[in-house]
């Protein structure tokens, strides 16, 4: 165990009441997406305050630059009998007979799942609409390397769901899971077509059009990546396995321009834990951005630090995540604990749909 495992920072209790199970505008107490509670953290003066989601264009400064993540979200979980599929992400390359993908197979008990430990290599299951998925060989514990007989995202477009944990106790469509940023995905230099995310980039969800409207008036810039995703895993906690992205020239060269004027006032501020791994990827060891599009299997902790990012707003992350350690590398762990003590202390709901935190410096 690492000493990162061993910190009192990734190890708190949540209380089951504090999990989000609906969307915001889905409870009355919320009109809109952004209308969540934002809990803001200050590095320098360690100092806490709450605010509401909109109120975001007041604590940032003209010269700021939001770096988001346009991936859309994919109806990535087919149900079967007793099984649900989550397909987490294409593995690089294809053999002669398709497309490889990672999956999780999951026990449905009631309105929850759990991991399924059974299958073994070269099982076939038997699919919606009359497809097959071949089972390889275990990529962990809990992944398979899986081929499925025909083209995964068309399939999944027609047959599957969002994915959604038993803390959600009831399904939403896709278009919910979809943030404004979303984007219809074109194919990479390579040829291979994309894809996108199993899992929503949460962080970006409580934008609405008139908030990117306010914020763009008031000089705040905007800038896009794209990460894919995979499934997360909210019992075993594991860390992040490869992910494809692209960190586009103008990106690349708008991150480059903030921080060289930082006189004036500009800090690069990632919204969400997929945005901050594209952009540490992509930076070199001088601290200058590149653009570059690919496989990341980067992992942000304390120990090796950020170089590209200022600033993190994100949603917030259950005890023992690897996330965590990532908000302690850019904000310090003294300011996560803060924060997180607070947002426990006065109710800010967690997960998907929960509520946001923003770390400045």
């Amino acid at each position: 165990m690492n000493a990162s495992s061993r910190s009192p920072l990734l190890d708190f209790t949540l209380p089951k009441d504090l999990e989000a199970h609906e969307p915001p505008e889905a409870r009355p107490s919320v009109p809109g997406r952004d209308q969540v509670r934002l809990l803001v953290g200050y590095r320098g003066s360690g100092e806490v305050r709450h605010h509401r989601f909109h109120d975001l264009p007041g604590l940032l400064r003209p010269g700021d630059l939001l770096v988001v993540n346009t991936s859309p979200t994919l109806p990535a979980a087919v149900h079967l009998d007793k099984l649900d599929v989550h397909f987490s992400t294409p593995l690089p390359g294809a053999g002669e007979d398709g497309e490889l993908w990672l999956v999780e197979l999951r026990r449905r008990t009631g309105k929850s799942s759990s991991p399924y430990k059974g299958g073994s290599p070269n099982e076939w299951i038997p699919m919606p609409g009359g497809t097959t998925l071949t089972l390889l060989r275990r990529r962990t514990q809990r992944l398979w390397v899986a081929r499925l007989s025909t083209s995964v995202v068309p399939y999944l477009h027609r047959y599957g769901v969002p994915i959604r944990y038993g803390y959600v106790w009831e399904g939403w469509p896709t278009s919910t899971y979809q943030t404004v940023f979303a984007e219809a995905q074109q194919p990479w230099e390579d040829g291979s077509p994309d894809t996108g995310s199993a899992e929503m980039p949460s962080a970006g969800r409580p934008f609405s059009t008139e908030l990117v409207t306010r914020l763009v008036s008031k000089g705040i810039l905007i800038a896009p990546i794209t990460l894919h995703t995979g499934v997360a895993s909210p019992e075993a906690h594991e860390p992040p396995y490869a992910e494809r992205y692209e960190v586009p020239p103008t990106t690349a060269a708008l991150v480059d321009h903030v921080r060289t004027h930082r006189p004036g006032g500009g800090r690069v501020i990632a919204v969400g834990t997929t945005a901050v791994r594209a952009l540490e990827t992509a930076v070199d060891d001088q601290g200058r951005m590149r653009p570059s599009q690919g496989w990341t299997e980067h992992i942000v902790t304390p120990e090796r630090g950020v170089r590209a990012v200022d600033g993190l707003l994100t949603g917030l992350h259950e005890p023992r995540s690897s996330h965590l350690m990532m908000l302690a590398a850019i904000a310090g762990e003294e300011l996560v604990k803060r924060t997180y003590d607070a947002a426990l202390a006065e109710g800010y709901l967690w997960h998907e749909f929960g509520d946001l935190n923003l770390l400045l410096p």
